[in-house]
């Protein structure tokens, strides 16, 4: 009996610890998508009743925009006209200046990528939905998030970098934040748009499983999120126009990731109203031409203008318009848009918190890509001379195109290194060589005018590199200021260099974080959300110039239909960005995730909550870092998975979850992950579905791809 006793004793006490320890590993919440105040079948039935009192010329005007932002309104309907506003980094007030006096130019989107904080694209994307509240704005026509596939893709700074994992966790918080105002967001371009040379004359081959490992996860997380809108690409997907095609808004969008509300061409992108008409899409936009912007003779087909011959031959039917504008008038009573004004001046109060947000994405979103023998940050004694020269010192710069915000009270790099550094700071155009010499530090701007509407070359001017060549040569503290929207070839002069700050393009107050980072005020915490290669000729996309073409600037081709329609084949598959290069051995300049700081940390005890698991089971991960540096700083601890063994190629290691954490000098932070079966899946093309294949994989944690601290290898049966 006493025996007996004794055992049930260590029994309790074993399964006691047992639970104890499950209890030290913590599952992460789950994000709660947004609810539109007005639940789907609801605003749906609503639609249908007032379908049925629709003429069919009253439904056709709703298919198509009306002066070029905005959805036909009828009063004695109830419906709203609805204005539309670009784009993802603040609101564009090229257009119209007639609602809004001012909005700020945040930080480009692949520099809010490069914070890897989800919570600051909530805020950023919240403070850009307040400021389309002030401005009357129901629909904003962003977040844009087509993969990072080539570094020459003029609209790369409008997008969220070449990770799927990465761009879906910042996109769903984006979507969050935006909408939590009441602003819907708009979910583009739909799909496979990563070049915009010739955009409109190009055809993507790209195969399913690559569509569904790479370039539709960030669609499915804004999705999921509770996005509302989606608007379709200029290019062809294997062989169809996006917004002609059944298969790309019909069995992709709708069917494989179960979007139901509205489906927007983009501008001026239909060429054959019948197909679009039976594709799945609701609203062509513009839809009409408009005297000034878009003229008679443009080759675009509108819906408004061709549905009612197409209807009369019978090759489209009147249901087909129905289903179109229920679609656009249930998203419109869904989220309230019949209900409440749009339009509310109380966000005007709210523009100094964006400018905040706006700063600290730019804090948080600059690289520190090199910094030999701590160059940086520098102290200036009364003595030292900061010297500055080369592009954008005293001029901002931006992307163009739709991204393109103006901003207000404009800060250039010139007035912010004054305001930190006062007499220390001296700006020469040509400074001599004694000059150079001379100063204690040299900071070299360059930059690029990314755009959409053509690519832009992966390669900076010859003069450019020479000149950086020299000063380095001449100056050992030279610093690189880098302004552009990918990454650019640093590769002749990188190893001259001390150090390198990769600045993006950081919007209308980014340059005080500069001279923060600089200064030593901020402690660099971004990461690059690409890789930054040698030489283009090791990218994945490379070629896809069509033979015995080049690149061109400016809009003079972009309505050019005549130009035969090019493919670009996406011969790498699944293999983009990090996993390219790892695939081929090649090494890059600067590795996925990669990004300095001014102190260090070190990686310990990583621990799973199981060692084997069943097909299903969640598993449950935590890691120790330190901040082993002298002063306080942000990490961000990178999780990927390898899978050593599978019946189809996969890379050699894919990201699965990350953290951003902010650690004291000399403090332990614990971090915490969960993976789900879907994070350990490929797209399996045999049964068009998700599959996980039983056997071993290892867990890597690190500071960047080419960075991993640590590993554990665990198996699912």
């Amino acid at each position: 009996m006493q025996k007996l006793c004794v055992f049930l004793i260590i029994l309790v006490l074993f399964n006691a610890c047992q639970k104890a320890g499950e209890m030290e590993f913590k599952e992460e919440k789950q994000l709660k998508p947004f609810e539109p105040p007005i639940p789907y079948k609801t605003a749906m039935a609503k639609a249908d009743s007032i379908l049925k009192l629709m003429s069919l010329e009253e439904k056709i005007e709703m298919i198509g925009g009306h002066n070029i932002f905005f959805t036909k309104g009828y009063e004695k309907y109830g419906i709203p006209a609805i204005r539309f506003s670009d784009a993802t980094q603040g609101i564009s007030l090229v257009d119209f200046k007639d609602h809004l006096e001012k909005s700020v130019a945040f930080p480009a989107p692949i520099c809010l990528t490069s914070t890897w904080n989800t919570e600051l694209s909530y805020k950023y994307a919240k403070s850009v939905g307040e400021e389309c509240r002030a401005g009357g704005i129901a629909v904003l026509l962003g977040p844009g998030m087509n993969i990072y596939r080539i570094s020459q893709c003029g609209r790369n700074f409008e997008y969220f970098g070449e990770d799927p994992f990465l761009a879906a966790r910042m996109i769903e918080n984006y979507v969050l934040g935006l909408q939590s105002t009441g602003t819907m967001a708009t979910l583009k371009h739909f799909i496979a748009n990563n070049s915009d040379f010739r955009r409109r004359t190009s055809n993507s081959i790209v195969s399913e499983r690559a569509l569904h490992e790479i370039y539709m996860p960030a669609f499915e997380a804004g999705i999921n999120a509770g996005a509302m809108a989606v608007m379709t690409a200029y290019n062809q997907v294997n062989g169809e126009y996006a917004p002609h095609s059944s298969y790309v808004v019909t069995k992709l969008l709708r069917g494989d990731l179960g979007f139901k509300w509205l489906v927007m061409s983009d501008w001026l992108s239909i060429w054959d109203a019948e197909k679009a008409l039976k594709s799945g899409i609701d609203l062509d936009m513009p839809g009409e031409t408009e005297d000034g912007i878009y003229s008679d003779d443009d080759p675009a087909e509108y819906l408004r203008r061709e549905a009612p011959s197409l209807i009369k031959e019978g090759k489209v039917t009147e249901a087909d318009v129905d289903r179109m504008v229920k679609n656009l008038l249930g998203t419109i009573f869904a989220i309230g848009l019949d209900e409440r004004p749009v339009k509310d001046i109380s966000y005007l109060d709210n523009y100094d918190e964006h400018i905040k947000a706006a700063l600290q994405t730019a804090r948080e979103g600059i690289v520190l890509l090199k910094n030999e023998n701590k160059t940086l940050p520098i102290k200036a004694g009364p003595n030292d001379i900061i010297l500055v020269t080369g592009e954008f010192v005293d001029e901002l710069a931006v992307g163009s195109g739709a991204a393109f915000v103006d901003g207000f009270d404009r800060i250039t790099l010139l007035e912010a290194l004054k305001k930190q550094f006062a007499d220390n700071v001296k700006h020469v155009e040509n400074p001599s060589d004694q000059e150079i010499k001379n100063a204690s530090l040299v900071l070299y701007t360059v930059g690029t005018r990314d755009s959409e509407g053509s690519d832009i070359s992966f390669d900076l001017p010859g003069k450019t590199n020479q000149t950086i060549s020299k000063i380095a040569k001449l100056n050992p503290k030279t610093v690189v200021i880098m302004y552009a929207g990918g990454g650019r070839n640093m590769t002749t002069w990188n190893d001259q260099v001390a150090a390198i700050l990769y600045s993006w393009y950081p919007g209308q107050i980014g340059n005080h974080a500069i001279a923060e980072i600089i200064a030593g005020v901020t402690n660099p915490s971004g990461k690059l959300p690409i890789t930054i290669e040698r030489d283009f000729k090791d990218s994945p996309g490379y070629p896809y110039l069509p033979e015995s073409e080049e690149l061109y600037t400016g809009w003079d081709y972009d309505l050019d239909m005549e130009h035969p329609v090019h493919d670009i084949t996406y011969r790498e598959g699944v293999f983009v960005g990090y996993r390219w290069y790892e695939y081929k051995n090649i090494k890059p300049l600067y590795a996925f995730g990669h990004g300095l700081s001014y102190c260090s940390f070190e990686y310990t005890n990583l621990k799973t909550n199981a060692k084997t698991y069943s097909p299903g089971d969640d598993v449950l991960i935590k890691v120790d870092i330190l901040n082993t540096g002298s002063v306080e700083g942000k990490e961000i601890v990178q999780l990927y998975i390898k899978d050593p063994e599978s019946t189809v190629e996969r890379p050699l290691k894919e990201l699965k979850d990350f953290q951003k954490i902010h650690v004291k000098p000399g403090e332990f932070k614990t971090v915490y992950f969960t993976l789900r079966q879907r994070d350990f899946s490929f797209w399996d093309e045999n049964t068009s579905n998700w599959l996980v294949e039983p056997g071993k994989f290892e867990i890597l944690i690190g500071s960047s791809s080419a960075d991993i601290k640590i590993k554990k290898a665990i198996e699912i049966d």
